[in-house]
């Protein structure tokens, strides 16, 4: 009988997390709901934070929880691919925030965002409530938590905290960065081609980019600010993942969404030869073989298992025989 990559090549190992390349933020239900609507229209290929931190009214929070609750129980939430951000942990309301969601839709979400962090203990004590609640709910699945690298605090402990239990993603929170250096950074930095070439910003990318990954964790890059030109979205979303090593973009307009997952998409070549390798690997029992007069063997092999699954998540075109032998 054939054997699985997952098996053959990720034997007692977790294997690195493999999620869209898009996350979508909408704050208000009607946003939410809109969000909703075109995952199902465009396919599963991004998924949609719903925003507790900005989106809720001064005074509103807890009915702005209980309303996320509300619509990813609803039928809206087809796909099943959307999680929340909260407050933050000076925030009164962080904990109301993780009791609703996690009380009401543990089951259901794709994850839990942790913001503005300026100190492990803040990301690991928030991480143990969520953990509190999910065993007092009965909840046994891990609810992946995404943390925002956006202080001081934060990036000089980005390693330590790319470490935390139930971490999936390190998010770069460019705007609140930029802030925290009181001019230092120019305000142009927050926008192409500063966000990428200023030294300060650079060096906190490449850090958070190299925690996340040695760590098993996806990084994601933050947003583009021009709402209406896709091409600079897919200018920055090309040059997040290809110069940066980011693998996940943010969203915060509709029309971003097709153009980040365009960039980060992997290549219709590499995808073909990525199947062909796969299957020739498996009719071999996963022994060595020679592709295209070149040699591979298992370490390649897990490199292009990634290929395809991210080939998979992306809508990108996978040959037939390998969809029955690897997805079926």
């Amino acid at each position: 009988m054939a054997v699985h990559p997952n098996q053959a090549l990720f034997e007692g190992e977790k294997p690195f997390p493999l999620i869209p390349a898009c996350e979508h933020f909408a704050g208000s239900e009607k946003l939410i709901l809109k969000a909703l609507s075109l995952q199902d229209t465009i396919g599963p290929v991004f998924d949609i934070t719903c925003d507790c931190e900005d989106g809720a009214a001064s005074g509103q929070e807890r009915e702005h929880a209980e309303m996320i609750v509300r619509v990813l129980n609803s039928e809206a939430n087809k796909h099943r691919m959307a999680g929340a951000r909260i407050h933050d942990y000076t925030h009164p309301a962080w904990k109301q925030d993780i009791d609703i969601l996690v009380g009401g839709a543990g089951q259901l979400l794709s994850y839990i965002t942790i913001p503005k962090c300026t100190d492990i203990s803040q990301a690991g004590e928030m991480i143990a409530y969520i953990q509190k609640m999910a065993a007092f709910h009965g909840i046994k699945r891990e609810i992946p938590v995404h943390i925002l690298i956006e202080t001081h605090g934060a990036l000089r402990q980005v390693h330590e905290i790319a470490a935390l239990p139930w971490l999936q993603v390190l998010d770069f929170g460019l705007m609140d960065f930029v802030s925290a250096h009181h001019g230092a950074i120019p305000a142009s930095a927050m926008r192409s081609p500063g966000q990428f070439e200023h030294r300060l910003l650079a060096r906190a990318k490449t850090e958070v980019v190299a925690a996340a990954l040695a760590n098993g964790v996806i990084p994601a890059h933050n947003v583009t600010l021009d709402l209406k030109n896709v091409e600079t979205t897919m200018s920055d979303a090309s040059r997040a993942r290809n110069e940066f090593g980011f693998l996940r973009m943010w969203s915060i307009y509709p029309t971003q969404i097709q153009a980040i997952v365009d960039a980060m998409k992997p290549n219709y070549d590499e995808v073909t030869d990525a199947a062909n390798i796969l299957l020739a690997a498996q009719a071999a029992d996963w022994g060595p073989i020679q592709y295209a007069g070149e040699l591979h063997d298992r370490a390649t092999y897990r490199y292009f298992w990634e290929v395809l699954q991210k080939a998979r998540l992306t809508g990108v075109a996978i040959p037939e025989q390998a969809i029955s032998s690897f997805f079926s």
